[in-house]
């Protein structure tokens, strides 16, 4: 398996993975499968290219685009010491390969790499038992929980904050 940074040339294949983890993992991101499926192309494309935020992809031995995380820096003086941990995805045939733990391992290598960056922050929902295992594996500790961060019809989704120290 590869994992290497996503550009530009990589925008249908990162799409099309999003809106599959987006319709098989509702609960495990912000977004909704109906909201980024009706964002064109264009806006994928500009989401790889845009400043402070690197994707990052993993490649199954076919040359696949199987997994992705991205490594996003925050804005403005007072908080540009850290940087969120976004739209982690493994898609399940993949899944306990160690595809997870090095999409991760190049997104924490990128941002201790970051000169300012000294913090990573991620939000896990609560009931994702592997993906906050993996956080915590990684050295990613709890700091609190949002009570119905998601609301996916008539369900609540509680998520858990986590932070790794770098510096």
């Amino acid at each position: 398996m590869e994992i290497r940074v996503l550009t530009a040339d990589d925008a249908e294949e990162f799409r099309a993975l999003r809106l599959r983890a987006l319709r098989e993992e509702p609960e495990a991101f912000g977004s909704s499968w109906e909201e980024e499926n009706a964002r064109p192309l264009e806006q994928t494309v500009a989401r790889l290219q845009a400043e402070g935020i690197t994707a990052f992809g993993g490649f199954d031995d076919a040359g696949k685009l199987a997994g992705m995380v991205r490594l996003r820096r925050q804005d403005g003086v007072k908080a540009e010491h850290k940087a969120d941990i976004i739209s982690m995805y493994v898609a399940p045939e993949v899944r306990g390969r160690g595809l997870g733990r090095m999409l991760l391992g190049a997104a924490i290598a990128q941002a201790r790499s970051t000169p300012g960056i000294e913090q990573l922050l991620l939000a896990v929902n609560t009931t994702n038992t592997p993906a906050r295992n993996l956080y915590l594996t990684m050295g990613f500790v709890p700091f609190g929980r949002e009570p119905k961060a998601l609301k996916i019809g008539d369900r609540y989704f509680d998520e858990d904050y986590m932070a790794l120290v770098l510096s």
